[in-house]
């Protein structure tokens, strides 16, 4: 399983952090990320990364504000995002799967609960 945990309340221009803990002897070996779904709004792509970390992929909106990273040691993928717009308010969901590359949410088999993330203005 996946739980996300970081989520909550936070101004415009704020930061937060997103945590996805998995359990599995092989997280590394797969590729891991972030989707997010608005109120009436489609899920859509936001960030993943490799399993060795070495590549990251991101939705071109985003790069420069969110940053994905992972810790294999720890089982855990990262989003940092900062500069945050009430635009960014969303349900934040972790995947896995084997493609990190991969934009379409149904490439990725494995899913968390999702996190809220609410910006206010």
């Amino acid at each position: 399983p996946l739980v996300e945990s970081g989520g909550g309340l936070v101004q415009a221009g704020g930061s937060l952090r997103l945590a996805c803990a998995a359990s599995g002897r092989i997280f590394s070996t797969y590729a891991m990320g972030w989707f997010r779904q608005a109120p009436g709004k489609e899920r859509e792509f936001v960030a993943t990364i490799s399993g060795s970390g070495d590549s990251t992929y991101y939705a071109g909106s985003l790069k420069g504000r969110f940053t994905i990273s992972r810790d294999n040691a720890k089982n855990t993928v990262y989003l940092q995002m900062n500069s945050l717009m009430p635009e960014d308010t969303a349900v934040y969901y972790c995947v896995a799967g084997v493609a990190a590359g991969a934009r379409a949410s149904n490439s990725y088999p494995y899913w968390g609960q999702g996190t809220q993330v609410t910006v206010s203005s």
